[in-house]
């Protein structure tokens, strides 16, 4: 029961974020749609006619393997690929915004701040 909630889940996730803002979305039909939900894990997939796709692979333990992906309303193909296992959920893609990197100030702060660790305190006496 739960690997086939997971597997709703998964494709819940991919119709979600796919965007619906293309006036033939909401006339898009299931081209191929699969799923074998098996005892050791299992395997989903799916793809529309609007360029929606979605596939996962699943296994005994619970660990996900798959990829989503759309046609963005500019007309560009978005491919996110994940896994989500017992360190969370982890997507991969181009199209996953990625934080700034580290001014340099602070690079070099931490890296004095490791060589340099703090003298531990002891405890007072009175």
């Amino acid at each position: 029961m739960f690997k086939f909630v997971m597997i709703l889940a998964v494709v819940g996730v991919a119709m979600a974020v796919a965007p619906v803002s293309r006036s033939e979305d909401h006339h898009a039909e299931v081209v191929h749609r699969s799923e074998d939900v098996r005892a050791d894990g299992f395997d989903s997939d799916l793809q529309t006619t609007n360029g929606i796709q979605q596939a996962a692979s699943g296994d005994v333990h619970g660990n996900i393997h798959g990829s989503f992906g759309w046609i963005s309303p500019e007309g560009e193909h978005v491919d996110i690929k994940y896994v989500a296992d017992e360190n969370g959920y982890q997507p991969s893609g181009a199209w996953i915004p990625t934080p700034p990197p580290i001014p340099e100030a602070i690079v070099r702060a931490l890296a004095w701040l490791q060589a340099h660790p703090q003298a531990p305190e002891h405890p007072r006496h009175h």
